[in-house]
């Protein structure tokens, strides 16, 4: 029973160790890979020092037959044709040396590009069927959308779409010294929502300025969504100065006027004159220094693109 015990948790171990080295096989093969083609380069160095004494031996060789040839030139013990055919075999055997001496560093060349091709390969695999998964939970989300707004409205569906969070705001205390206090307020934003205040290299003391930026940026970016077909979330990003997202590689938007079932908005909305944010509103008055912008992404496109 105990031996029985063993082997099992002995069969466990090795199954969850052969499941990590496959988890790790892209890293193992390109740092494999890497650390080869480096050996073979050194292989093929040493073998070089080597290859002079062949070059020597070859010329010697070929010194001797001609020396040969002209010593029975004009007998038939050792002929012109006999001379060819000893060239060729002198020849025939320098390349079969060269092949020997250079043969390990060039097969471990070939091994170790082999090797990051394949990694290169695993990871290709393992992107697709991640970019194929996240399309199909974004299609699932879509419907799910959709029927909301069929059944509940488009502004319930506003409000349900976005994750609600609170926040600490300062409002007016209701006593007679004036006092400030912190009460929480919820405000709703997305996960790809970000902040346009003071820490942005973008953001001026002068709201009018602000709001014209942001205006700016945003006509911009409809324009070059209709011109590229696409634009991802990152782009916008980089030109409101706000970093990159790993999200932001493959979430964007896609353009199709034609094509209502792959195209989302066909537009991108900053969120600015959002009806249902009160803070935007106070940004957009001039009564706010700072605003959330949430974006309408339709989610992943490089499926789409």
């Amino acid at each position: 029973m105990k031996k029985s015990k063993i082997m099992i948790k002995a069969g466990r171990t090795l199954s969850r160790a052969g499941l990590r080295l496959k988890k790790h096989s892209p890293e193992i093969l390109v740092i494999s890979g890497v650390i080869g083609v480096v050996a073979s380069g050194v292989m093929a160095c040493r073998a070089t020092t080597k290859a002079s004494a062949i070059i020597e031996e070859r010329s010697n060789q070929i010194d001797e037959i001609h020396e040969c040839e002209k010593t029975h030139e004009n007998d038939t013990e050792y002929t012109a044709e006999d001379a060819k055919k000893d060239l060729v075999i002198v020849n025939v055997q320098t390349v079969v040396k060269f092949a020997k001496l250079y043969a390990p560093s060039v097969a471990l060349g070939v091994l170790s590009i082999t090797s990051i091709l394949v990694s290169h390969g695993i990871l290709r695999k393992r992107n697709a069927a991640i970019m194929a998964a996240y399309a199909a939970v974004d299609r699932s989300f879509k419907a799910y959308r959709q029927k909301v707004k069929e059944q509940l409205g488009e502004d319930v569906e506003h409000e349900l779409r976005r994750t609600l969070k609170k926040e600490e705001i300062s409002i007016a205390d209701s006593d007679d010294s004036n006092n400030m206090s912190s009460t929480p307020q919820k405000v709703q934003y997305s996960d790809f929502a970000r902040f346009f205040d003071e820490t942005n290299p973008y953001w001026s003391k002068q709201p009018e300025y602000n709001l014209m930026f942001l205006n700016q940026t945003e006509r911009f970016m409809n324009q070059k969504l209709q011109a590229q077909g696409h634009l991802t979330l990152n782009e916008v990003y980089d030109a409101l100065g706000i970093p990159k997202t790993k999200a932001g590689m493959v979430v964007g938007w896609y353009y199709d006027p034609y094509d209502e079932e792959l195209s989302g908005d066909n537009y991108v909305d900053f969120g600015i004159f959002d009806p249902h944010n009160a803070k935007a509103r106070d940004f957009v008055n001039g009564d706010e220094p700072a605003i959330l912008l949430d974006f309408n992404v339709d989610g992943v496109i490089y499926d789409l693109i």
